[in-house]
C-alpha cells in the first residue's frame, strides 16, 4: 500500500519526494545541501548528471511503499521515461542544517 507523500515522516525526504513528483527541479536543487552527492547501485555519481537523466528530462516518479529508519530509507516504485517502473530503495543523510547532503538509491 502507498504511503501519501504527505504523511511520509522526515520533512527533507518529504520535500524530496514532493520536488520529484512535481518535476519542480529549482525545489529540488534547494533541498540539497552544498557539495551534496549520490549513489546508484553502489557507485558514486555525478548529482547535477544523473538527476538530469534520470529524474527531470525523464519524468522521474516515485510511490513509497515503505520508510523506516525515521523516514531516511524508502522503499519505493520509482519510474521514468527511460526505464519504466521499478522497485527502488532509498537511503537519505540529512545535515544539520534540513538539507540533504547524501542519496543512495538501488534496484529492491
Amino acid at each position: 500500500m502507498t504511503i501519501q507523500t504527505a504523511r511520509l515522516s522526515d520533512p527533507a525526504v518529504r520535500a524530496f519526494v514532493t520536488a520529484v513528483n512535481a518535476h519542480d527541479r529549482e525545489g529540488f536543487m534547494q533541498l540539497l545541501a552544498p557539495g551534496a552527492t549520490m549513489a546508484d547501485d553502489g557507485s558514486d555519481r555525478d548529482l547535477a548528471e544523473w538527476i538530469e537523466q534520470e529524474i527531470f528530462s525523464t519524468h522521474g516518479h516515485m510511490e513509497v511503499d515503505n520508510e523506516s529508519r525515521g523516514g531516511r530509507a524508502l522503499l519505493a516504485r520509482y519510474s521514468n521515461d527511460t526505464w519504466g517502473e521499478m522497485r527502488t530503495r532509498w537511503s537519505f543523510t540529512v545535515a544539520d542544517d534540513g538539507r540533504i547532503s547524501r542519496f543512495e538509491t538501488e534496484q529492491a
